[in-house]
């Protein structure tokens, strides 16, 4: 089922981005799981939350294609894999399946059995409010 669902996110990576299913408000609060590594600043520079040294910034990675921020160089070869070579673009679905397993979710999309993610944090239960809370800051 899992791979049937990865299958059918990579038809059509580039469709319009739907509503978010999650609460944002919920998800500003489940973001701290997420700030420890991850900040969000837009591209005046104005901080909605504290950049972290380790991740990458999450401002406008709704849409983004997988492993591309300008300006970030520590993204594993596999997520870059997933978005150059698989078309992975961050929707909720792939947000969602990813956030829930990186490595997995990475092993499964490029077919490399030792792909990994450097994200080691799993985050489940809050997925869909973070994506809601995160598709508030697009570069749109």
């Amino acid at each position: 089922m899992k791979s049937f669902v990865v299958a059918a996110l990579m038809t059509v990576p580039f469709a319009a981005q739907a509503e978010p299913t999650g609460d944002a408000a919920a998800g500003e609060t489940n973001f701290r799981q997420c700030a420890a590594c991850h900040g969000i600043v837009d591209p005046d520079g104005t901080v909605i939350q504290r950049l972290a040294p380790t991740g990458p910034n999450l401002w406008g990675v709704v849409g983004r294609q997988a492993g591309a921020y300008e300006g970030y160089a520590r993204f594993s070869g596999a997520i870059v894999a997933a978005g150059e070579e698989h078309g992975v673009v961050w929707d909720e679905e792939t947000f969602v399946a990813y956030v829930d397993d990186p490595s997995g979710f990475l092993r499964e999309v490029t077919g490399d059995p030792r792909a990994r993610s450097n994200m080691n944090h799993r985050l489940r239960g809050s997925a869909e409010d973070i994506y809601a809370y995160l598709a508030q800051f697009s570069a749109d």
